[in-house]
């Protein structure tokens, strides 16, 4: 049965999702439920209405192991993207939530871009971007806090360009000890880059470790 939030700042138990992970609906997107939300091993997927998911089993990339696939290296190797982070948060969010071929609508509404533009100005938001010519060509966002990143979404006009930020982003996290990387569901894509399933409970032990790693962005 999918549980109805309150409006006070709570969660249910995971361990109550339905099979497919539906947790809740109901809420907002305000600051203090998002982070909760994260911290607790949940996020919201849609906006109307508003549900909040806990998947069994969850997706991650294992920070110390993905090693991006030989092709993709070598266009890495060539530098063929100019990487930067932060530059232009709005512009990656807003271009995640345009359709896409492939990808005819997105969960990313409105609200979900006022409310991730909050957290990023907040400091638990981040973009990262890929430039050519001058142009914004890829990039994607995901949440931060301490040892843990989610990624949320990601975008491309040329071929592999969110595949290099995503291994650029790998890189800047490893170095400053960030322990857990959440990718949320497995997909074709994400499976290819090197994704990985556990389970719940062992996500939810590896959230706790990495949110008592002080990893700072």
């Amino acid at each position: 049965m999918t549980i109805l939030l309150p409006d006070h700042l709570q969660f249910p138990d995971v361990r109550r999702s339905s099979r497919e992970g539906l947790l809740a609906v109901g809420g907002d997107l305000s600051l203090p439920r998002l982070l909760l939300a994260y911290r607790s091993g949940i996020f919201p997927w849609t906006d109307d209405p508003l549900t909040w998911w806990s998947p069994n089993p969850r997706a991650i990339f294992d920070l110390q192991h993905t090693q991006p696939p030989r092709r993709l290296a070598q266009k890495i190797r060539q530098s063929k993207f100019k990487i930067t982070f932060d530059l232009e948060f709005d512009q990656v969010i807003r271009q995640c939530a345009r359709p896409a071929r492939g990808r005819e609508s997105t969960w990313i509404s409105p609200r979900f871009i006022h409310a991730y533009s909050a957290l990023h100005a907040a400091g638990h938001a981040h973009s990262v971007e890929a430039w050519a010519d001058g142009r914004l060509v890829g990039g994607l966002y995901g949440v931060h806090m301490g040892g843990f990143f989610a990624g949320e979404s990601m975008f491309h006009h040329q071929t592999d360009a969110s595949k290099v930020c995503l291994f650029a982003l790998f890189d800047r996290l490893r170095d400053r000890g960030v322990a857990l990387f959440d990718t949320q569901v497995l997909s074709p894509l994400t499976e290819r880059l090197g994704a990985i399933e556990i389970t719940r409970d062992e996500y939810l032990e590896r959230l706790r470790e990495a949110l008592r790693i002080p990893a700072t962005w």
